[in-house]
């Protein structure tokens, strides 16, 4: 389980979000959604430790969140990564074994044998030699799924995976992600696609410059949240096309 607790973040003086306190459980995937600009990446962040918090927790399992660090898979926006970066998708997925190899030791065949069937997982086998940048949208992101694979990690965190990319890519993914579920593993997702929200998360995060709730997605996904979120027209939209539905 992961715990934030009073987390505060600012920009130049101007707080993102004052005080945002919210809990990831195991063996769920929680979904955070919001309006461009929210904070929801910055939340993402700030636990991390990647971004400077102003105050505020994080733990997972009752211990500092910073203790796992190589129990953690972040997968971050494709316009945050360097594509120019002379690294191929193999050596990518390769570099989810440095964690446990420790500082001076190296990849050796056992570590790689894992990196080639992680890219079968994704259906990439044919891609390992392709330099990052020439790879697709999806392929990308397969790509970072995979290093997470090899990482083994407990605690995987994807920000925005599925702008751009094709949906078999977006299946792929999410059956493996499910598969973690299953196994207990912590997964958060910082998603745009609010259609989507029912068939994809167990527990769901709305924000807007603060956690306006958190809980199961059939107790949180509401007509009244998205209005506090987004807007009462986006609400009216989405909350009546549903009843059509059903």
């Amino acid at each position: 389980m992961l715990q934030l607790t009073d987390l505060t973040v600012a920009y130049d003086a101007t707080p993102v979000f004052t005080d945002a306190t919210v809990t990831f459980d195991a063996g769920k995937i929680t979904g955070i959604i919001g309006p461009n600009g929210a904070g929801k990446s910055t939340l993402i962040k700030a636990a991390l430790g990647l971004i400077k918090k102003q105050h505020g927790t994080a733990t997972f399992n009752d211990r500092p969140l910073s203790v796992f660090k190589r129990r953690i898979a972040y997968v971050e926006q494709r316009k945050d990564l360097d594509l120019t970066f002379p690294i191929s998708a193999f050596d990518v997925v390769l570099t989810g074994t440095y964690a446990r190899l420790g500082l001076f030791n190296h990849p050796g065949r056992e570590e790689k044998v894992q990196a080639k069937t992680a890219l079968e997982q994704v259906e990439l086998s044919a891609f390992g030699q392709r330099q990052i940048g020439n790879l697709s949208g999806g392929q990308l992101q397969r790509v970072f799924v995979a290093r997470a694979i090899v990482q083994d990690a407990d605690l995987i965190i994807l920000d925005e995976p599925f702008v751009g990319i094709d949906l078999q890519s977006e299946t792929t993914i999410m059956a493996i992600l499910k598969q973690w579920r299953d196994a207990g593993k912590t997964i958060i997702i910082v998603h745009h696609d609010l259609n989507k929200v029912f068939q994809y998360f167990d527990d769901l995060v709305v924000m807007n410059h603060g956690i306006i709730d958190y809980g199961p997605v059939a107790e949180v996904y509401t007509a009244a949240n998205i209005t506090r979120a987004f807007s009462p027209d986006l609400s009216a939209v989405l909350f009546d096309r549903q009843e059509v539905a059903q």
